[in-house]
Formats: C-alpha cells, structure tokens, sequence
C-alpha cells in the first residue's frame, strides 16, 4: 500500500468526488450503465445521514500536495429506523431468527455502505486498510454490511472474515431483484491485524 495514501474527507468532499468514486464503483462492480444514476443519488443521500464517514484511498503524486487518482474508497454511518437497507435487513433477520437477534445485530450498529477499490489495486491491503480506517473508533457496538454472494471465498469475503466477521444472511435477494447477497456482521472494535496472516 506504498503507493496510495488514506484520507478522511467530509461530507462536502464527499458530494464534489461522488463522479471519481463511482468510477472506482464501476471497476470494481462492473454494473449496467443504466444503474449509475441511481447509485449516485442513494450516495448524496447517504453522506446526510447521522454518523456518516468516508475515506479515499488516492495514488501518492509526484507532490505530497496534490491528491493522486482515486485507488479506492469506503464510507458507512450509524444505521438507524427508516434506513432501507436497515429496515430490509432488520426485517429479514427478524423473520429468519427473531426480532431479538435482529436488535443484536442492528440497534448500535455502523453500517458500512460501500468500499471498493479499483481491481488493478487490489491485492495489496488496500481494502483491509480502508476498512480498519473506516471503523476506527466507532462508537457502535456491531458493523454491518453486504457483499455480493457468489461463492464463500471471495476475496472480499475473506476479508471480512479475517476481521471476525460472520454470515447474518446468505443467497440473499433485496427487493427488487438482483444479484444474490450475503450480509454480515462483526462486534467492534475490530481486532487487530495479526503480522504473518494473508492480507486479503
């Protein structure tokens, strides 16, 4: 990760790098150009939301002044009632295993929307670094998110795996169709990462 530096932006900084990121978004998702429109807008309406964070991974320039092309990004915020992802999740939870183990999971939790990182930079712990970043000092007591489900062993599986993360759900369908999603869950603060392990 010597090539690419970390940084906190705020909301507004957020909003004027929405078309990079969704490039980055693009790379890594591969979606139908018809879906970006739509993406944008839930992103401006996320970065409303209470306990909103985003980070940026960006290539080191030529000068530490000025910022490199995007190489990745991640942003979540504290999930609350009348969220959709929430409310879905919530209730899909509380369907499968009890609306008590749906509280455990989601009345204190960080919800991490997005992080994606371009694929000519994966593999580098570009991903795990933007996550560790992400819920550093998070006030929440869990993280939460989803992530496609195409196989168990995904690289963005793994590395959910590899910070204590656990299946909530699996082959799961958001309405509206669509590709099938795992969502899952970890208790925060994340552990730490442990020298010699694979860095997903």
């Amino acid at each position: 990760m010597r090539d690419a530096k970390l940084r906190e932006i705020d909301e507004r900084s957020f909003l004027r790098r929405l078309n990079p990121m969704l490039e980055v978004y693009a790379a890594a998702m591969d979606p139908p150009d018809v879906q970006l429109p739509g993406r944008q807008t839930i992103m401006e309406r996320h970065a409303s939301y209470d306990g909103f964070r985003a980070l940026v991974a960006e290539r080191r320039g030529a000068l530490p002044v000025l910022p490199g092309p995007l190489q990745g990004f991640a942003y979540g915020f504290h999930g609350a009632r009348g969220q959709w992802w929430h409310d879905v999740v919530f209730q899909a939870l509380s369907d499968r295993e009890g609306p008590e183990y749906a509280e455990s999971w989601l009345d204190d939790a960080f919800e991490v929307a997005e992080l994606h990182v371009r694929p000519e930079s994966q593999g580098r712990g570009l991903g795990r670094a933007l996550l560790t970043a992400l819920c550093e000092g998070r006030p929440e007591r869990t993280v939460v998110l989803s992530t496609l489900d195409r196989r168990p062993d995904t690289p963005a599986r793994s590395l959910y795996r590899s910070v204590g993360m656990t299946d909530l759900l699996t082959d799961f369908e958001f309405p509206g169709g669509g590709p099938r999603y795992a969502v899952m869950g970890g208790a925060l603060p994340l552990p730490p990462y442990e020298a010699g392990s694979r860095r997903p």
